[in-house]
Formats: structure tokens, C-alpha cells, sequence
């Protein structure tokens, strides 16, 4: 069949995590409750450091900012799956594909981003203590926040515009619960090497870069720590970064897991479940790990419920 350009079709079709019927019902109730907790735990996080002013410091700044960020990644995708599900349908527009593509792109490299920030911020009040409120200034908070935003939309929008630029063929069959760019460029009947080339620079460059950082950041946090001579104050230095350190740990671990396993199976169903994990599991668990192992935290919780 003759290749059309992609503002032709009105449709794609999202194959989901599975296309049985009996195991629809469970999926849904699944995700419907994962999403609930997840918007409804980092809503509960952005309204504490916001109601709190013991928390109006740079390290929980950030953390409302990553709070925010994980609500619009999870919403990016998991609302659109819902609505098929209860809708007994698999359909997508094109716009809409292409729509929710641009988001999915965009949180995910600022949550990483993000997540880099968080362990600069570490970095400062361990490595330099004394100097950390004059440079962890609320003019630099703003600055590292905005230049992140930033760098995202523009990548963001490179990639989408590219993929505007392709002729797509007929059957236009997504295995994924949504318009996930490696599997919408796989569909394109044009010459994708360029797309291709973008997207794995922009990937080693937007996620590799970042994480580089972080462990950067963080041989110079593990090395000021093994300075310190008391065990208690080695044990308070680590503890303020222990659930950023949680947190990126499971973002970036169950990323690479992801498309690890899929290079090595090549099984686009496994690859979509597994998927799972970063796009709606983290978000949702991220509230937790930050309540539960952050002092600061319980407190404030503690207040705001106390009222």
C-alpha cells in the first residue's frame, strides 16, 4: 500500500499491555488506583513544602518541582489507557498521538534533569556547607528549574516535529499502552535514520549526561563523608541524601532495565509492561520514599494533618 503523510490518517491504535478481555477489568482497576495514589501522594508534597515554612529551603524546592513533574509525567499516559480501556477502545489520534508524544518526552527528560539538580543541591551542603545558602541562592533554584524546563521543550519539540516530517503506512498497530517514539518511528514508511540518530544523541546526551552528573555529585558526597571522623556524623551527612539517592536509583535503574531487556528479547509486549515501571510505579512510589525516610517530611505531615 502507497505510504501517506501522517496528517492523513486520523488514527493509530494502542495495543495496551494485553489484549485480553478477562484481565481489561484488572488492569484497569489496577492503574486507575496506582494513578489516584500517585497524583494524590505528590499533590500531598507540593502542599506541604508550600504550607510549610521549615521546608521553604532549596533541597525541598526541588522536590515539590519533581513532585509536580512526576503528576504530569504519570497523567501524560496513564488517563489516555483508562479511557480505552472503559471505552472498549484502542484508538488514538494522530494529533493525539503526536500530542502526547511531545509530553512523554518532556517530563521524562526534566524529571531527569530534575533529579540532577536534587544531587547538585547534595553536593553543595555537604561538600560545601558553609557556603550552601549563599550559593544555593533562591536566584539559582530558579535559574537550574527554568534552564531544565527549558532544554526539555526544545528537545521535545525536535523530536516531535521530526516525526511530523514522516510518511506512515496503513495498519498503524502501536504494541504499547502509548505512543511510545521508538515504536511510532519503527511504523514510519519514510527514511527514519536521521530520527533515529536524534533520538539516541538527545538520549545519551539529556539522560546520560544527567546521570553522569548525579555520580559525579555523588563520589564527591561519598568522599567528603569518609572524612568525617564521628560514625554519627557520617550517619547524618548520608542520611539527608538517602531518599534522593532511592529515588534515583529506581528511575534510572528500572529505565535501564527497560530497554536492556528489550534489546536482549526483542519482545515489544515485555517491553511495554515492563515500561510500567518508570512511568506510572516510580511516580507513584517517589511520595513514599520521601515520607517515609525523611524526617523533615514526617514533621511537616505531622503539622499539616494537625491543624
Amino acid at each position: 500500500m502507497e505510504p501517506s503523510n501522517g496528517t492523513q490518517f486520523s488514527k493509530f491504535l494502542l495495543l495496551g499491555l494485553s489484549q485480553t478481555l478477562e484481565l481489561k477489568p484488572l488492569i484497569f482497576g489496577l492503574f486507575l488506583s496506582m494513578y489516584l495514589v500517585t497524583v494524590s501522594g505528590n499533590l500531598l508534597i507540593i502542599l506541604v513544602v508550600s504550607s510549610d515554612s521549615h521546608l521553604h529551603t532549596p533541597m525541598y524546592f526541588f522536590l515539590s518541582n519533581l513532585s509536580l513533574v512526576d503528576i504530569c509525567f504519570t497523567s501524560t499516559t496513564v488517563p489516555k489507557m483508562l479511557w480505552n480501556i472503559q471505552t472498549q477502545s484502542e484508538v488514538i489520534t494522530y494529533e493525539g498521538c503526536i500530542t502526547q508524544m511531545y509530553f512523554y518526552i518532556l517530563f521524562a527528560v526534566v524529571d531527569s534533569f530534575i533529579l540532577t539538580v536534587m544531587a547538585y543541591d547534595r553536593f553543595v551542603a555537604i561538600c560545601h556547607p558553609l557556603h550552601y545558602m549563599v550559593i544555593m541562592n533562591p536566584r539559582l533554584c530558579g535559574l537550574l528549574v527554568l534552564v531544565s524546563w527549558i532544554m526539555s521543550v526544545l528537545n521535545s519539540l525536535l523530536e516531535s516535529l521530526m516525526v511530523l516530517g514522516l510518511r506512515f503506512c496503513s495498519d498503524l498497530e502501536i504494541p504499547h499502552f502509548f505512543c511510545e517514539l521508538n515504536q511510532v518511528l519503527q511504523l514510519a514508511c519514510s527514511d527514519t535514520f536521521l530520527n533515529n540518530i536524534v533520538m539516541y544523541f538527545s538520549a545519551g546526551l539529556l539522560a546520560g549526561g544527567p546521570f553522569a552528573g548525579i555520580l559525579y555529585s555523588y563520589s564527591k558526597i561519598l568522599s567528603s563523608i569518609r572524612r568525617i571522623s564521628s560514625s554519627q556524623g557520617k550517619y547524618k551527612a548520608f542520611s539527608t541524601c538517602a531518599s534522593h539517592l532511592s529515588v534515583v536509583f529506581l528511575f534510572y535503574g528500572t529505565v535501564l532495565g527497560v530497554y536492556l531487556s528489550s534489546a536482549a528479547t526483542q519482545n515489544v509486549h515485555s517491553s511495554a509492561t515492563a515500561s510500567v515501571m518508570y512511568t506510572v510505579v516510580t511516580p507513584m512510589l517517589n511520595p513514599f520514599i520521601y515520607s517515609l525516610r525523611n524526617n523533615d517530611i514526617k514533621r511537616a505531615l505531622q503539622r499539616f494533618f494537625g491543624r
